[in-house]
């Protein structure tokens, strides 16, 4: 797919299958922290609760192994601005797309993530993006394009909610392109990893927390198993881990290769999506999933697609 000796190297590629993994699942997961026979849980709680266990872990971790961060006006408006665009604004989009549309719909639009990854870190950190690459994501765009017909067609009744859905993860992309091109700036590299996600997250549960209180009320949790099980997973794992590991790959090969995972995680997510949420395919379904991993497999492939 690429020929940069850095993709190939066991430090990036074993942690990149893992957040692979981590992030087709959590797709679903999701899904039932918006509702599924309890009390419903307004997003903006969920997303609260979610970064609150993961910053709390991830700050467990930082103490364990002693990394600290200078307490600097620069850090401090890093850490805050992370946390507005990576774990307040794109995860409250992703929740609110999923009571919209099914989780594996929003993972393979936001497979087009790798896009304005490219573009970003073209603007702002001077790499270049290759013709390839533009007609690829081009090619991807479409695919996506006809995932929108076939749930017309489906149900023409919801083109509404679909539009919405589509919408809603449109932004949820812009944010976390933001945050992905933040962490291959030489001002992240300043700060240590862990206590900084850490730190980021906690600001973010806060700012969730706030946000929720002022729009929705007071906290709501649902009680079920299922749901605190599902808000660990996604805080511990979907998190925590994942997050921590992602953003190490972005900082070793750049924002656009670091968006490979795009191409592998819709394939997971739908998967599940199609055994637990019913979701129904159809020819055109079918090739316009097919040809959004295509576009996205041609736009990667270029030598040097950016970054």
């Amino acid at each position: 797919m690429t020929s940069d000796p850095a993709v190939a190297r066991p430090r990036v590629w074993l942690p990149f299958l893992v957040v692979v993994l981590i992030w087709g699942s959590t797709w679903i997961v999701i899904r039932d922290q918006l509702g599924s026979g309890g009390v419903t849980v307004p997003p903006s709680w969920s997303v609260s609760y979610r970064f609150l266990v993961a910053g709390l872990a991830l700050g467990a971790v930082a103490i364990v192994r002693r990394e600290r961060v200078a307490w600097t006006r620069d850090f401090l408006g890093f850490a805050a601005a992370l946390a507005l665009l990576q774990f307040v604004l794109n995860f409250n989009f992703v929740y609110r797309a999923e009571a919209h549309i099914t989780s594996g719909l929003v993972a393979v639009v936001f497979a087009l993530l790798v896009v304005p990854n490219a573009v970003l870190a073209r603007l702002f950190l001077k790499q270049r993006v290759s013709a390839r690459f533009v007609a690829g994501s081009a090619v991807a765009a479409a695919g996506v394009a006809l995932l929108f017909v076939h749930e017309a067609r489906a149900d023409p009744g919801a083109v509404g909610a679909t539009l919405t859905g589509i919408a809603l993860t449109g932004c949820a992309i812009l944010s976390a392109s933001c945050a992905n091109v933040m962490q291959a700036t030489a001002r992240a590299r300043r700060h240590a990893m862990v206590p900084t996600l850490a730190v980021a997250m906690l600001m973010g549960s806060a700012m969730d927390a706030a946000f929720a209180l002022a729009t929705v009320g007071p906290p709501v949790i649902d009680p079920r198993p299922a749901y605190l099980a599902g808000l660990l997973y996604l805080g511990l794992v979907g998190s925590s881990l994942a997050f921590t590991l992602y953003f190490r790959i972005i900082r070793a090969i750049g924002p656009a290769k670091a968006a490979y995972n795009g191409v592998m995680v819709p394939v997971v997510a739908m998967a599940l999506s199609t055994l637990f949420e019913g979701y129904r395919w159809s020819a055109l379904a079918a090739a316009g999933a097919l040809l959004a991993m295509a576009g996205l497999v041609i736009a990667l492939s270029a030598r040097r697609p950016a970054g």
